[in-house]
């Protein structure tokens, strides 16, 4: 018997093997990094006072593979169909386009426009191989008993499609900003929508999702705070492409109004603070890719939060939203996750107001 025929034993393994090399693999790009001089320089708009390597996202990008090569080497994508054989195989090698691109900026430095230009390049010959968003179907009742199927245009798709991979790649990229921030978030989307995946029946979606977040885990071990490595731009592009064409050819694959909604709701924080910084750089003049401090974990720190708890309020705010996602699909024990990421959410808020509170009071 092969993993094909048990889902949830090959997610469960990828996501274990995933985490595991990640774990092993980082400490030694560390080392490699250090020895090459291959460092992030501190400055005023940095949060780390201390040279760092910033090459993590080659570990990231190492225990994922290997992991996803061990579960098909014991036929854990025996039974994708061949019409999604070609998704799954565009998927990875956007993922790593990206990885590369980011890694060229973390070695030197490229200027914003060209990354962009290859951003877009890249998801456009994605887009071209079949990850698409080419259709969207609208409940016409209340209650969704009727539908009507909207084709959208080749324009349209192509608009919507880059527009959602690149979009996506550029918010985790932004958001990595704080130890173990863009990481411990992507982790968390990435398990939602390997719930959301297996729900809706699409499981080679959701092994490349339980791949991502078993990778994001094994590099939490050495990015937490006080981290010892930064992923860099080579591993937050990879992350945010992974996700956001993951949610494509899993969730929202052949869209439907609630699935639309699906990885939306999973990755609204991070979509959320890159919409914010934009228009707030836009209104002041500068350009969208203009330094500065208006990320939301920067406004969490303003407010008296230490390093850690604005992390953890971040990290309980999308685990509550991942919740949610899970509910609109009807997943098994969806109100159970949803209570207790309900639960977590509260004892988060309400343990962060007691410390700010204690620091007043010590103040």
């Amino acid at each position: 018997m092969t993993l094909a025929y048990s889902p949830n034993a090959a997610a469960l393994l990828t996501f274990v093997v995933a985490g595991l090399l990640t774990a092993l693999v980082v400490p030694q790009v560390r080392h490699l990094g250090l020895r090459w001089g291959l460092t992030d320089q501190p400055d005023a708009r940095k949060q780390h006072t201390r040279p760092m390597v910033r090459l993590g996202g080659v570990g990231i990008v190492i225990g994922f593979s290997l992991a996803l090569t061990l579960t098909w080497l014991l036929g854990g994508f025996a039974e994708l169909e061949p019409s999604k054989d070609l998704l799954i195989w565009t998927t990875l090698a956007g993922c790593l386009c990206f990885f590369v691109i980011g890694l060229a900026d973390d070695l030197f430095a490229l200027p914003p426009l060209p990354r962009l230009a290859a951003q877009l390049a890249v998801s456009l010959v994605v887009w071209s191989e079949g990850v698409r968003i080419g259709s969207i179907e609208i409940p016409s009742g209340w209650a969704g008993q009727s539908s009507t199927l909207v084709q959208l245009p080749d324009w349209l798709s192509l608009l919507a499609t880059v527009i959602w991979l690149v979009g996506i790649t550029n918010a985790i990229n932004w958001l990595d900003g704080l130890d173990g921030l863009a990481a411990g978030v992507s982790g968390i989307a990435a398990v939602g929508l390997l719930s959301v995946s297996f729900s809706l029946h699409q499981p080679a979606a959701g092994l490349l999702a339980a791949a991502l977040a078993g990778s994001c885990l094994g590099f939490l071990r050495h990015n937490f705070n006080p981290a010892r490595i930064f992923m860099g731009d080579g591993g937050s592009y990879f992350l945010g492409f992974a996700l956001a064409a993951i949610s494509i050819v899993g969730p929202a694959k052949g869209l439907t109004s609630v699935s639309l909604l699906l990885p939306l709701l999973i990755l609204s924080l991070p979509l959320a603070d890159m919409s914010a910084v934009i228009m707030g750089r836009l209104s002041e003049g500068h350009s969208p890719f203009h330094p500065d401090r208006r990320h939301l974990h920067h406004r969490l720190l303003r407010t008296g939060l230490s390093h850690r708890r604005t992390v953890l309020v971040i990290y309980a705010f999308t685990q509550w939203l991942a919740s949610l996602a899970l509910v609109l699909v009807n997943a098994e024990m969806r109100f159970l996750w949803l209570g207790l990421a309900t639960a977590v959410l509260i004892w988060v808020l309400v343990s962060t107001r007691r410390a700010l509170q204690s620091q007043d009071d010590l103040g």
